[in-house]
């Protein structure tokens, strides 16, 4: 099953209002189904070349994320995100959702789309995880790789990681309050009674909807699958219960991706949403990010070619702060890839 040309499709919808990312209402309804695996997930395709660079999200995100980076790099290759199971147009996925099986569910329908590899794989935040169990699994698929701002915690100290299996349990019983609500047909609870200003389930994706740097017609999308969609409640509830055991998965299974390129995107801001809004200092927070960009610094090991990229001002999500880092680093990832598919 090809995939559709989508020129036509953003050309009209780069019509949208001044101050929004140009072509973004393309995310505000589906692009292709794909089935596989189990699974029908919702795919974006723009552009043409190779190697393909696929586009994975962090925990609670999903395809606009990239609403800024994929058409500037679809301007020189082909570039596809996706939303994955449960989560956006995608259908509900199989339990459990670990990493392994998004991994395995994205290979087969990019297979099915008629997309094969090379792949460039960019991951951000929890989508890191899911890229390097892809890697792992479909290495001679794999030409290079993409880190933005992505989660290692298995590369963290021990008692870091205790420390946010701890926090995940907080996380998931709030978002199951906010799963049954949804479910029973009821207005969204407060994500913390004490929060100023006050926050609904709603604000807990991307980083908050409505999100300034989208139109009208995406970000009124996004509510709805927010305030409608308990299969995507779901699907992230089962990643996040899933993270320790994609972890162990991921120490077990490191091993050198020889010389394949890769590139590692750090901000020194890991889990915050908004420059605007930054934590509070503290030992504890700076120990935190120092930490969290260490850990980030060792997917170096993976391969003989990488190097770390620091962002100069930029929350967590330097596709919406700092798109021009992104789609550079994809850049010298698909050139340097080309260079050693064209000496072999």
């Amino acid at each position: 099953m090809k995939l559709p040309c989508f020129a036509a499709m953003l050309l009209l919808a780069m019509q949208g209002p001044a101050g929004a990312a140009p072509g973004d209402t393309l995310y505000a309804r589906p692009g292709q189904i794909v089935s596989a695996n189990g699974v029908r997930l919702n795919l974006y395709c723009l552009g043409s070349g190779s190697p393909t660079v696929v586009f994975d999200s962090g925990w609670e995100d999903w395809a606009p994320v990239w609403a800024v980076v994929q058409p500037r790099v679809a301007a020189w290759t082909r570039a596809c995100s996706y939303d994955r199971a449960g989560a956006g147009f995608s259908d509900a996925g199989p339990m459990p959702r670990t990493s392994v099986r998004i991994a395995d569910e994205l290979h087969g329908a990019l297979h099915n789309a008629g997309i094969a590899g090379p792949y460039i794989l960019v991951g951000h935040a929890f989508g890191g995880d899911n890229v390097r169990v892809f890697a792992d699994r479909y290495m001679p698929e794999v030409a290079g790789l993409v880190f933005v701002e992505t989660d290692a915690v298995d590369f963290e100290p021990a008692d870091m990681q205790e420390e946010d299996h701890r926090g995940q349990v907080d996380i998931v019983r709030q978002l199951r309050a906010c799963r049954n609500a949804v479910a029973a047909g009821k207005p969204l609870p407060p994500l913390s009674p004490n929060a100023k200003p006050p926050r609904t389930c709603a604000q807990q994706f991307f980083r908050g909807l409505p999100e300034t740097a989208w139109s009208p017609e995406l970000n009124a999308k996004l509510l709805e699958i927010a305030q409608t969609k308990v299969a995507m409640y779901d699907a992230y509830i089962s990643e996040m219960e899933q993270v320790p055991w994609d972890e162990d998965y991921l120490k077990q299974h490191r091993r050198s991706l020889g010389s394949r390129p890769i590139r590692v995107l750090s901000t020194g801001n890991h889990g915050v949403g908004s420059i605007t809004t930054p934590r509070a200092s503290s030992l504890t927070h700076l120990r935190y990010e120092y930490e969290t960009t260490l850990a980030q610094s060792r997917l170096l090991e993976l391969s003989s070619n990488a190097k770390q990229i620091f962002t100069r001002n930029s929350s967590e999500y330097i596709p919406f702060d700092e798109p021009d880092t992104v789609v550079d680093a994809v850049r010298e990832v698909y050139d340097l890839s080309r260079t050693a598919g064209n000496s072999r």
